[in-house]
């Protein structure tokens, strides 16, 4: 495996056809010399209710939840426990050190799971437990990431019901935002966004969502209605529709990226199911990067035939702090991944994981122990695969993957 480290560049948005394409913009970083393309993926993006309080312009703060009825009592838990968050906090804040570190690896890619919606709207869906909006005035909160897509299949972007879906597409349109995996009908929602990276090649993003996260199969996009890209199963089936889609748009070095946002919050254990799937997508259907999300912290690597496969990325930015239940997974303790794939081979060249920690709502870079503590849990689950997770030789705050 190449071990060079991460110095790469960004791109930004432009519309083209039924796909979504991106170009290079000025005032960006230049993409290095090296042949990789890099991408940085993110986990769960859940930048509302308690986040959104404490932006510049909050919502609405009515949730109909079981237990919260206001969404300026999850910022009192955080308080509760790590002391006062400043209101109104710049749009920037809620990423912290995040934002120095992603301009120091400069990544051709950014991509979000963005588990929120963007919206006004108080049409909510009945019966569901967690509803989760931000205030399309924030959407800068986003914008200050400079993200290149926001995955939307997953099970919270129809919370505030078809307006609030209506709405959050319009905003991250508005604001030069790509997103994948849910759209105005299925075709919309199916449609990959497609990144052009100068010089070397393309990253194509095809995004599902599973009802095995929570997202109701009423969710579904169809020809007539807006809604989710859902993979109602991971059958040999819809495998092979998958790699009949994905077959008819790839062009030479597209490296092809299946984002699928699947399985619980809580636990380490890969569904068989899932694996089978996952190596099926890299068999069957030329994917090079299965991007998985739903736990709420990371689960394990796995490297399949020289492609990652990232069962669970976890969550990156939430308004769980203060929050009580399963404090053996540390979900204060995220990861960030910065993965180095070449596109005329579609192979893993390097995989980086830059740990943070979130505190008052905000992230910083995790500390010496708690660095440990992820590489030590992070080790153990990727051993499974036959993988160890080592700290970069000259920098303990960060983690790679090594292949056995």
């Amino acid at each position: 495996m190449n071990r060079r480290q991460f110095l790469v560049g960004i791109t930004a948005p432009m519309l083209t056809g039924g796909a979504i394409t991106m170009t290079a913009a000025e005032g960006k970083p230049a993409t290095h010399d090296g042949k990789g393309i890099r991408l940085f993926l993110g986990g769960d993006v859940m930048t509302g209710r308690g986040i959104d309080q404490i932006l510049p312009r909050p919502g609405d703060p009515r949730l109909y939840e079981s237990y919260v009825k206001n969404a300026a009592d999850y910022v009192e838990l955080a308080e509760a426990v790590n002391g006062p968050i400043p209101r109104p906090v710049d749009v920037m804040y809620p990423w912290g050190d995040a934002l120095q570190a992603l301009d120091e690896f400069a990544p051709d890619v950014r991509i979000v799971n963005l588990e929120t919606s963007v919206t006004r709207s108080n049409d909510y869906w009945p019966n569901k437990r967690v509803l989760y909006r931000m205030h399309p005035a924030n959407i800068g909160c986003l914008t200050a990431a400079k993200l290149d897509c926001c995955v939307l299949a997953n099970n919270h972007v129809l919370d505030w019901g078809y307006p609030g879906l209506e709405e959050t597409l319009a905003t991250l349109e508005i604001d030069g935002l790509n997103s994948a995996g849910a759209g105005r009908s299925l075709p919309a929602a199916a449609a990959p966004v497609i990144l052009p990276v100068p010089g070397k090649g393309r990253v194509v993003i095809y995004a599902w969502g599973s009802p095995t996260s929570g997202i109701p199969r009423a969710w579904a996009a169809t020809d007539q209605r807006a809604g989710v890209n859902l993979l109602v199963d991971v059958s040999i089936a819809k495998m092979r529709e998958i790699a009949a889609t994905i077959e008819q748009q790839r062009q030479p070095r597209d490296l092809v990226v299946a984002s699928i946002h699947w399985g619980s919050n809580w636990g380490y254990e890969i569904r068989e199911d899932f694996q089978d799937f996952a190596h099926h997508l890299v068999d069957d259907a030329g994917v090079d990067l299965v991007y998985g999300h739903s736990s709420h912290h990371p689960k394990a690597i796995e490297v399949y035939r020289n492609r990652p496969v990232l069962y669970g990325c976890g969550d990156l930015l939430n308004d769980y702090e203060g929050i009580r239940g399963h404090e053996e997974f540390r979900g204060d303790l995220a990861l960030m991944y910065l993965v180095d794939m070449d596109p005329e081979t579609g192979k893993l060249l390097q995989l980086t994981m830059l740990p943070v920690q979130a505190r008052r709502f905000r992230l910083r870079h995790a500390l010496a122990a708690d660095v440990q503590w992820l590489r030590d849990r992070m080790h153990r689950e990727c051993a499974k695969f036959g993988h160890r997770i080592e700290s970069v030789p000259g920098d303990a705050s960060r983690l790679r993957l090594i292949e056995a």
